[in-house]
């Protein structure tokens, strides 16, 4: 049997790369029920890709079934896809798809394996025309980023920062949505405390990947010299680059996807997605026959799914009384927060008070 699971290991490893065989973050097991397929990055990247993995794990756990993630060789459509059909041929009942980047390999495969349902997040299966096609099998979740960044931006604010910064990683919808709301957010704040224009301004770039690099460290590094005080960092990874940036400038960050409150004592708040307990209540339900498939649910601040996690931030004077006023408007519907479709770049926001600088 030993010399089976390793004979696995091996075929798998050189059909996608590094799997995890054997990994203490994989069950042991030759095949598993539920996989996850990180499409870039790792199952613990402190991200979107973590907190899926964690709310596999949970269920798993939990329910004593068998759990696997399985890592593509690249990020290319094609190395997804063949990671995708490497854990249905391991024995998944389910696939989590953790963001865009499945699109098109789930619009591939969806068809051709009815029998095993799949959950994408943050996106859903597209043709080559980029229209969404989702089949019955495919259950799609997005969420409402902008609340999220709304959040961050409004809390910074009140809580006396007034030079910001947005580093977003790769112009994707769900990013430009975190940033649009951190921008309006701040604006709101503004306006509630009687503030002039031009008082908060934001620094806004993109660093065109999701990785950690000397470059992002740089530019974040250049923006705290030049007086910014927080830069919300909205890229996976980046965020690692401007956390050490903003150590070495005693300078602040706000984190995004999950809580990175235990990854720098920089980090004042997160502007979060429950990433996990929507994997989590995703399989419940799928165990339960109760999931139902074909279409894209919207989660937002309504379901309690775009936070920030009052607990472990690190404000200065904003506290939980005023989080939950603000909160409240949002689920009440009394402030609407634009989406990534209101502007082609962020200083063309419709806000009236701050100052939003897109570098070059």
């Amino acid at each position: 049997m030993r010399k089976l699971v390793s004979l696995v290991c091996i075929i798998s490893t050189l059909a996608v790369g590094l799997v995890g065989c054997g990994s203490k973050n994989n069950t042991n097991s030759a095949t598993a029920e539920i996989a996850l397929v990180p499409a870039t990055g790792s199952v613990d990247d402190k991200s979107f890709n973590q907190g899926a993995w964690e709310g596999v794990q949970q269920y798993s756990k939990e329910k004593g079934i068998s759990a696997k993630y399985y890592k593509p060789a690249d990020s290319s459509e094609t190395s997804i896809q063949s990671a995708m059909e490497l854990a249905i041929a391991g024995g998944a009942k389910v696939v989590v798809c953790p963001g865009f980047l499945f699109s098109k390999p789930l619009y591939n495969i969806q068809d051709k394996y009815p029998e095993v349902s799949f959950i994408q997040l943050d996106g859903t299966p597209t043709d080559k025309d980029d229209n969404p096609v989702i089949a019955n099998n495919v259950s799609a979740y997005s969420y409402t980023e902008q609340e999220a960044g709304f959040l961050a931006g409004y809390a910074a604010v009140k809580d006396g920062y007034r030079n910001l910064g947005f580093l977003g990683g790769i112009a994707i919808p769900a990013v430009r949505r975190f940033g649009y709301g951190f921008v309006e957010g701040a604006d709101y704040a503004a306006k509630e405390l009687g503030l002039n224009k031009g008082d908060i301004t934001i620094n806004y770039d993109y660093t065109g990947s999701f990785d950690a690099t000397p470059e992002a460290q740089s530019k974040a590094a250049a923006w705290y010299a030049n007086g910014t005080e927080v830069i919300f960092a909205c890229g996976g990874s980046v965020g690692n680059s401007v956390m050490s940036a903003a150590e070495a400038a005693g300078k602040k960050v706000i984190g995004v996807d999950v809580d990175q409150s235990s990854e720098s004592e920089t980090v004042i708040t997160s502007a979060t997605k429950n990433i996990k307990k929507t994997v989590y209540d995703y399989l419940v339900e799928f165990y339960n026959g109760t999931a139902k498939g074909g279409k894209d649910t919207t989660l937002d601040a309504t379901t309690d799914s775009v936070l920030l996690p009052m607990e472990t931030s690190r404000f200065k004077t904003f506290d939980q009384a005023q989080y939950d006023a603000i909160y409240k408007t949002l689920q009440e519907g009394k402030v609407k927060v634009s989406d990534d479709k209101v502007a082609d770049t962020a200083d063309k926001l419709p806000v009236e008070l701050v100052e939003v600088k897109v570098m070059k």
